[in-house]
């Protein structure tokens, strides 16, 4: 039942912590936000995922504060190499930089230790074997037990596993988003790596969060994403609306057969959805593990096939801070 990750086993559904501080509008009080944690504990969740980025250190703030004393209960991992300066978000791999973070991350995490330690994206202006040099230093401080890389290529991965080995690859991974499939969903089978797939339910869109563009609050991302613009949201709920049906001959909530789904490719691969609700966090972890039948795969996999996608995942200002191959 569990995959491997770094070198623990954890269950297949973890959570992605960053809409407690972060992203999609107006956060939850940090006091929701710790309910939020510690109910996911005691629902089994054992993979927590956070990053220097969220909130600007409050991500890692919460999750100290609110469950550092239930430390041994979960594996954490948490990210560098992108923060927040003067208001704004910066990528930074020098190797100074990272030092600087992960003694911060620790500190607000109220922990000795993180157990995968991501570069959150490639600082292009540094050799990736640079950073990755950094992350490798603090494994042998022990500092951290494992590293990771998020929104990279299979090249990219394979020059950094050259110069210490990667245990996790961080991208985002989704019916709605299916760009490893070009080569990082491979890649990381082939070099032991787990795949983390993150955003695994297309940001609430696949699970029925956002009715409408109008729904979503002024500053959440998703507004400026150009899946949810006027020209292609309306094509991309008629893809919505076959996902019900599919899921519901399956007995399966939506969101639960996008997780499904996930796991369905490959043993290595890990889901990290991210909810405020105490509901959505047991029908997450609820989901079943078992593969799903083999004329499913392929229904899924017509109805999402990447050219019925309106619109890209990301608007251009932010493509270029990416290294993952993409669809011609």
């Amino acid at each position: 039942m569990t995959r491997r990750l770094g070198s623990s086993e954890v269950h297949p559904t973890g959570l992605g912590c960053m809409v407690l501080s972060h992203a999609y509008g107006v956060p939850p009080s940090p006091k929701q936000g710790a309910r939020v944690l510690n109910e996911a504990l005691d629902l089994g969740y054992d993979h927590l995922d956070t990053a220097t980025l969220y909130g600007g250190g409050r991500n890692e703030t919460l999750i100290g504060e609110a469950i550092g004393h239930r430390r041994d209960e979960y594996f954490l991992a948490s990210k560098c190499g992108m923060g927040i300066v003067e208001g704004k978000r910066v990528i930074d791999g020098q190797p100074e930089t990272l030092r600087a973070q992960i003694d911060a991350s620790l500190m607000r995490l109220k922990t000795d230790r993180i157990d995968l330690y991501y570069l959150h994206r490639w600082d292009k202006s540094v050799p990736v074997e640079e950073s990755v040099g950094e992350l490798a230093r603090m494994v042998e401080a022990g500092k951290v037990l494992s590293i990771g890389l998020s929104e990279v290529s299979a090249a990219t991965l394979r020059r950094a596993h050259a110069v210490h080995p990667i245990a996790a690859v961080q991208n985002e991974y989704s019916l709605w988003s299916r760009n490893v499939e070009l080569g990082v969903l491979d890649a990381t089978r082939e070099l032991g790596a787990a795949l983390v797939a993150f955003s695994p339910v297309a940001r609430g869109f696949l699970a029925g969060g956002v009715p409408s563009v109008s729904s979503l609050a002024e500053g959440d991302i998703r507004r400026f994403m150009p899946r949810f613009q006027p020209g292609n949201f309306p094509r991309n709920l008629e893809l919505l609306a076959q996902l019900r049906d599919t899921a519901e001959a399956l007995d399966l909530t939506p969101a639960q057969l996008c997780l499904q789904w996930l796991m369905t490719r490959g043993p290595h691969v890990v889901t990290i959805p991210g909810t405020t609700s105490p509901d959505h966090l047991a029908e997450n972890i609820a989901t079943p593990v078992a593969p799903l039948p083999d004329i499913v795969v392929a229904t899924l996999d017509d109805i999402f096939a990447p050219e019925k996608i309106a619109g890209h995942r990301y608007p251009p200002a932010t493509l270029v801070e990416i290294d993952t191959e993409e669809f011609a």
